[in-house]
């Protein structure tokens, strides 16, 4: 999966261009505080695999403790679209539901990752 996809917040007022590294093979969830509450299944994009087309002045950021993780959401409809990894700052998590054609459940169980126990906060 080279090719740029089409991304979405729910209203349609942010829209992303997003090449995934790795297509859908990483698609995980994270049993972080936060995650956990969230429950978007994630896939990988590198830094320069995401460009936001359109909606970038309604794009509110949410971040807290080692400040790291940069967590995008819709100012309109609340849509969490993408975050900059603490895990790999070097990479974007995107939300697969926001991806145009992709659902989570097309894709079975889905794995989780350990992010209660994230080197940083040792």
């Amino acid at each position: 999966m080279t090719h740029p996809l089409k991304a979405t917040c729910h209203c349609g007022a942010v829209e992303l261009r997003v090449t995934l590294s790795e297509g859908l093979a990483n698609a995980h969830r994270c049993d972080c505080s936060f995650c956990a509450r969230r429950g978007a299944v994630a896939v990988s994009a590198p830094l320069g695999g995401l460009e936001v087309v359109r909606g970038a002045e309604n794009l509110t950021r949410y971040t807290w403790g080692t400040q790291t993780a940069q967590h995008y959401f819709c100012k309109t409809c609340g849509i969490y679209t993408h975050h900059r990894r603490r895990s790999n700052p070097n990479e974007y998590g995107v939300n697969l539901a926001c991806l145009e054609g992709y659902h989570p459940r097309d894709l079975g169980d889905i794995p989780w990752v350990d992010g209660v126990n994230h080197p940083a906060d040792r």
